[in-house]
């Protein structure tokens, strides 16, 4: 009897499960059309970071198609099927059949027959698609950040959980921890080249980003949706929507260890149009260890105003710098060192190794610290929002739940206020 595609991937999982079946690689073969090798991708999410994705992960494996789109705007989808269509060709399979558009696309992706699902919506909804993704037997890769919201962290935490049992892999777009350059400079770090790590500075300062003003015949919902990161429910601030990158890059020095507590403050001086609806447009958040070490991020997106992207650590024996901008990778004091290497892609790099754990049936899951780090940037967002310290149990079981429990284009999302350090209550 010929073994099915969905045969192979799952004896490839039970090889790693059971420790009864030899370790299964499916050879790679020349592209030649759809076959019981061909993986199978999904996209959800169809902007500009999930058109990158599809891209990636379609040079990723020599014998991967797309096989299905979903957005709820069916403008966002054809612009990024012709744009794939045209770097991969026939690689990209999406037929009339399997474009579909809507709240209800996710799902309808993950029911089409996919093996591998890429999301890439705003934010806000990663939660509940990443569990059904779970839940469908899906491998994944999941931009960041993972949630906008306490609950979504936790939602997140158990499907990743889920995602281990089932031997599926998980990748994050924390794509950093894919870098080259960043893996042997925080390598070192971590296998003590600065001795003890007592503070970790680091920085997001960017100008403005895009912005598309209200069109006649568009509810709130669609422009909010058109507008996703100037507002908390969608993004989670760009804290936690952008400057998560550095967060996550701190956490990493630190050997993702988790904090006591933060304190900080932020606001909104410049982008204060309506068309930025609330989100803030500057934080400085100092981060508190156990052990009294401390880490310090400093972020914002203002137009005409210097930017800066890095990392530096201190510890007892030097400091490392590690600056995104300049791609200055250098210790300094007792151990010095400076990379020299290639740097590679690091999104590519992201999807060929998602693909080969997949191939060699030895499932990857960044579950954990990818769920640590985006609440490490929403519990920075709720001290710079509340005025207040907040510890890190109060962060993970905080009850606020962003956005509305249903969506349909004539919801009501009424514009927030702006919050108010010292009014705004923590939830």
């Amino acid at each position: 009897m010929a073994t099915s595609r969905r045969d192979v991937l799952k004896l490839a999982g039970l090889a790693l499960a059971g420790g009864s079946f030899p370790s299964i690689i499916i050879p790679s073969k020349t592209f030649a059309g759809v076959n019981s090798e061909t993986l199978k991708v999904g996209l959800i999410g169809c902007g500009g970071r999930g058109s990158g994705a599809a891209k990636q992960a379609l040079s990723a494996d020599p014998n991967v198609v797309l096989h299905a789109m979903g957005d709820i705007f069916s403008d966002k989808l054809e612009n990024s099927l012709a744009g794939l269509k045209k770097v991969h060709g026939d690689k990209v399979k999406v037929d009339e059949g399997h474009k579909f558009i809507g709240f209800d696309a996710y799902q309808k992706v993950l029911d089409s027959g996919v093996d591998v699902v890429l999301l890439a919506t705003p934010p806000h909804f990663r939660p509940q698609h990443l569990e059904a993704a779970v839940k469908a037997g899906k491998h994944i890769f999941c931009e960041k950040p993972m949630a906008v919201d306490a609950p979504g962290v936790r939602r997140v935490l158990e499907a990743a959980k889920l995602a281990k049992q089932k031997n599926l892999s998980l990748v994050s777009g924390f794509c950093w921890r894919y870098d080259e350059p960043k893996r042997a400079s925080f390598g070192r770090i971590l296998d003590g080249a600065i001795g003890e790590v007592s503070t970790v500075y680091n920085t997001y300062y960017t100008g403005l980003l895009w912005s598309f003003p209200r069109k006649e015949g568009w509810t709130d919902m669609e422009f909010q949706l058109r507008n996703w990161m100037y507002y908390t429910w969608l993004s989670g601030d760009h804290i936690v929507e952008q400057a998560v990158h550095s967060i996550d890059m701190m956490s990493w020095a630190f050997g993702n260890k988790l904090p006591v507590s933060a304190i900080g403050t932020g606001g909104r001086q410049v982008r204060t149009d309506s068309l930025f609806g609330y989100i803030f447009d500057h934080f400085a958040i100092t981060y508190e260890y156990p052990d009294g070490a401390k880490g310090f991020h400093f972020s914002r997106q203002q137009a005409n105003t210097d930017t800066s992207y890095l990392v530096e650590s201190l510890g007892t024996k030097g400091r490392a710098m590690v600056d995104c901008s300049k791609r200055v990778h250098e210790i300094y004091g007792a151990n010095p060192w400076k990379y020299s290497g290639p740097s590679g892609d690091m999104y590519q790099n992201e999807h060929n190794e998602l693909f080969a754990s997949i191939r060699k049936g030895k499932p990857m899951n960044d579950g954990e610290w990818m769920c640590n780090s985006t609440l490490l940037a929403i519990m920075g967002r709720m001290a710079a929002y509340t005025g207040k310290r907040i510890t890190w149990e109060q962060a993970m079981n905080s009850t606020e739940k962003l956005g509305p429990d249903t969506y349909t284009w004539n919801t009501a999302v009424p514009v927030a206020e702006v919050a108010k350090p010292g009014f705004t209550a923590f939830s």
